[in-house]
């Protein structure tokens, strides 16, 4: 899932919509899982209507409180999306955006997002395993 918002706008302005966009969890036996168990979320979004969200659709919020509590202990699980953002900006178009049009823009991420799948695929498949994907599996 990807959302696009204006670069002059905080992330927590989109949260609730991103949350409630989040498609049922499939794979395991039995009736999908319309959300999450639980969400990790950095700083920027310790706002009360953030929490509130995530309370009113039965969600566990593991958001690091500021000026209490520091975003390492996230980096357990931060790392993912790290690496995903670092893979996107490999893709020289989008570490800027220079299309007017939102559509334009929403299909080169998708794109994007697939070529970083089946790059993931092809390397999980592959007989020879590059360090982070053995650290994945170690951590799944």
């Amino acid at each position: 899932m990807i959302l696009v918002s204006g670069a002059n706008r905080h992330d927590s302005t989109i949260f609730e919509k991103c949350v409630d966009a989040t498609p049922a969890i499939a794979g395991l036996p039995g009736r999908p899982r319309r959300r999450p168990a639980k969400l990790h979320a950095d700083k920027g979004y310790d706002f009360k209507r953030c929490r509130a969200h995530l309370r009113q659709r039965g969600i566990i919020g593991r958001i690091a409180r500021r000026g209490i509590e520091s975003s390492e202990r996230l980096g357990k699980h931060q790392w993912v999306v790290e690496w995903m953002h670092s893979w996107f900006a490999g893709f020289g178009k989008l570490r800027i955006r220079f299309e007017r049009r939102l559509d334009i823009h929403e299909a080169l991420l998708k794109l994007a997002a697939a070529v970083i799948c089946a790059r993931f695929v092809d390397r999980w498949c592959s007989p020879v395993l590059s360090p982070d994907i053995i650290k994945f599996r170690e951590e799944r």
